[in-house]
């Protein structure tokens, strides 16, 4: 299994900014993608930005052009630049890891998620 450990998330006033971070460990042989999600009380969880390990980015409409998300590949850390927040951006934000990683059976691929970070927007 891989283990995921966030931070950096908090409560900032509306057009504040923060950065997520997102590191992965555990016996990983190979990253396919990262990303971030995120779920807000009594809603679904979507996707927020992801990247993969050749560094193509996908964002979500409703962040595009405030959000950035970048990968640092030999650290398997995976970071979340949010500028111009808005109130709607309150939510749990988890971090999400897409590859291939050895077990003593052998190697496996799947997903593993983190235990999500609270980023509050609010004056």
């Amino acid at each position: 299994q891989v283990q995921l450990v966030e931070s950096g998330g908090g409560l900032v006033q509306p057009g504040g900014s923060l950065r997520l971070s997102c590191t992965a460990s555990g016996r990983i042989f190979s990253m396919n993608a990262m990303g971030w999600y995120r779920q807000a009380p009594g809603k679904q969880r979507d996707m927020v930005a992801t990247i993969t390990s050749g560094g193509r980015t996908n964002y979500a409409d409703f962040v595009k052009g405030r959000f950035t998300i970048s990968r640092d590949n030999a650290k398997n850390t995976v970071y979340l630049q949010m500028n111009s927040l808005e109130p709607e951006d309150t939510a749990i934000y988890y971090c999400n890891f897409e590859g291939t990683w050895s077990t003593n059976w052998g190697r496996k691929f799947g997903s593993s998620w983190g235990q999500g970070t609270q980023v509050t927007v609010s004056s």
